[in-house]
């Protein structure tokens, strides 16, 4: 975060939020970012120039709903609140973490790259912000699935258009020499799929980043 950052208290329509000025993202935590909205985070709007990042994973994962938290430092205060909601197909209650960061125009900025008409997309040029392994390996601990049977993996994307998940898979080519075919889920959207060769190749990459919980996602967890 950088130095001499501002903090203001404003009351929205519905809660009260603090507004952090002067900040920059370090390397890190923009590539944790990216990372995390190309999986499950969300970016919310909250004044013209602001917004603020939104965690929601299951109760099982709240260390790392932790851990993404702490990377961003003093943007998320407190502590995450634990949830329920009921599920639309199942009809059955479960729980859920959720940890919102205060709002920044930081945020803001990334805000209007991926969601420029408010709703979220996959810019044309990912490319370029898709480059470091830790990114890659914070979406695949969002969005990652490992067959333990097969020994491949995916990635899921939901409903996102063939063009962007091209987009994607491109972009994992060329940046990180790993080859993924589209896999079309109809009704339920796409996924990056990874054959066995490339899931080596993938979970060599994004190993030193996988925190000890997510670790089954892996060939062989790494034991300490």
């Amino acid at each position: 975060m950088g130095l001499g950052s501002k903090v203001h208290n404003t009351v929205g329509s519905r809660e009260k939020y603090c507004i952090i000025d002067e900040m920059e993202l370090t390397k890190q935590q923009t590539n944790v970012l990216i990372g995390t909205i190309l999986g499950d985070g969300f970016l919310q709007k909250t004044g013209e120039k602001n917004a603020r990042l939104r965690l929601e994973h299951s109760q099982k994962q709240k260390d790392y709903v932790l851990w993404k938290g702490n990377i961003f430092g003093r943007l998320f205060q407190g502590k995450p609140n634990l949830l329920e909601r009921i599920h639309p197909k199942t009809h059955t209650t479960y729980s859920y973490c959720r940890w919102q960061s205060d709002t920044s125009p930081s945020l803001g900025k990334w805000r209007k790259y991926f969601y420029p008409n408010g709703k979220k997309i996959i810019p044309n040029n990912i490319g370029n912000f898709l480059t470091e392994p830790i990114t890659l390996a914070v979406w695949y601990m969002d969005d990652g699935y490992f067959n333990k049977t097969d020994r491949n993996s995916y990635i899921y994307l939901g409903r996102t258009t063939r063009a962007e998940i091209e987009i994607l898979q491109k972009a994992i080519k060329e940046n990180f020499a790993i080859l993924a075919t589209i896999y079309d889920k109809k009704n339920k959207g796409f996924a990056l799929f990874f054959g066995a060769l490339e899931t080596k190749k993938l979970q060599a990459l994004i190993c030193p980043f996988i925190i000890p919980s997510l670790q089954y996602k892996l060939f062989d967890p790494v034991t300490t």
